[in-house]
C-alpha cells in the first residue's frame, strides 16, 4: 500500500473501528472518512456552509444533523489536524512539501508506479476504479 493510502487508512481507523465489519457499514465509514478529509483540508470559512448544503443529503433532521456534526464531524477533523499538523500551516496547499506530513519523501513520490502484477492491458484495474488496466493505474 502507498503511502497516502497507509496515511488515509489510519485517519479512517475510528470509523472503521466503530463498524460491525460487514460491507455496507465499512463502505459508509470509509465514506465518512474521505468526506471528513475533505472538510478537514478545506479552508475553515467554507466549511459550515459546504456542511450546510450536505444536510438534505444526508436525509437528518437538525439535531441528528448536530449530533452527526459534534460527534463524527469535529472528532474527525480534529485528527486530522493532529496526524498531519503540516497539512494546515498556513499556505501549506501552495508548498510543494506539504504531503510531508503523509510521510512521503520527495524522493518517493517521483518515483514510477509499479504496475500489478499479472495484469492485462484491457482488463479492469485492480484497483477498483472499473476502467481498463492501460487507461487506469497502467499509464
Amino acid at each position: 500500500m502507498g503511502a497516502i493510502a497507509e496515511a488515509m487508512s489510519r485517519f479512517a481507523q475510528p470509523l472503521i473501528d466503530a463498524t460491525d465489519g460487514s460491507p455496507e457499514d465499512l463502505q459508509r465509514a470509509l465514506s465518512l472518512s474521505q468526506l471528513c478529509w475533505n472538510l478537514a483540508v478545506m479552508p475553515e470559512e467554507s466549511r459550515e456552509q459546504f456542511l450546510v448544503d450536505m444536510q438534505p443529503t444526508l436525509k437528518m433532521d437538525d439535531e441528528e444533523f448536530q449530533a452527526f456534526k459534534r460527534d463524527v464531524v469535529m472528532p474527525m477533523i480534529r485528527r486530522h489536524q493532529e496526524m498531519f499538523p503540516q497539512m494546515h500551516r498556513r499556505g501549506a496547499a501552495d508548498r510543494p512539501h506539504a504531503l510531508g506530513g503523509l510521510g512521503i519523501s520527495p524522493t518517493e513520490r517521483r518515483r514510477p508506479v509499479k504496475k500489478y502484477a499479472g495484469t492485462g492491458r484491457n482488463e479492469r484495474c485492480p484497483c477498483g476504479s472499473g476502467k481498463k488496466y492501460k487507461v487506469c493505474c497502467g499509464r
